[in-house]
């Protein structure tokens, strides 16, 4: 087994053991109410109300934890998009990254969740393109925290 590496404990197969090392930040959130109640940082930053989308039987009247993953993790994907681009020497402006986060039902009677990225890169061919995307999924911490736990689609265009 090389550094780095971890055998997974149900499957007996090497993984990439893609753990902090040193804590650098940590960020601090509390939820009141649960998904019809609201949500706080801290540090006071965050403050929104936050409510069931109509598809779950809701009002739609405030913003969901669905929202919520799918712009952290679009954005932590882009900044580590950038990082692989301009450690190749790459200059990625007006490169975008949307995310979609599906939630439903999963077969052990509870819910889980899909994302499909969408990223543009429109200065640099498709194979550049994808070349820096599968390292920027690689390097993203969203990425790699779900990595095995949820459908990832990542879609070039």
């Amino acid at each position: 087994m090389t550094e780095g590496a971890a055998v997974d404990a149900v499957s007996g197969v090497d993984t990439i053991d893609t753990r902090p090392t040193k804590i650098m930040y940590v960020a601090e959130a509390t939820a009141h109410g649960g998904r019809d109640g609201y949500v706080t940082s801290q540090d006071g930053r965050i403050d929104l109300k936050v409510a069931m989308p109509p598809e779950l039987g809701g009002d739609g009247s405030g913003t969901n934890p669905e929202q919520l993953f799918a712009a952290g993790y679009s954005s932590c994907f882009h900044n580590a998009l950038i990082l692989v681009g301009n450690r190749a020497g790459y200059d990625l402006t007006g490169s975008t990254v949307a995310a979609k986060v599906g939630i439903g039902p999963n077969r052990t009677h509870g819910y889980g969740l899909a994302v499909a990225l969408s990223v543009s890169l429109p200065v640099l061919d498709a194979g550049l393109a994808a070349e820096l995307v599968d390292a920027a999924h690689q390097v993203c911490p969203y990425s790699n925290a779900t990595r095995g736990n949820i459908d990832v689609t990542i879609l070039l265009g």
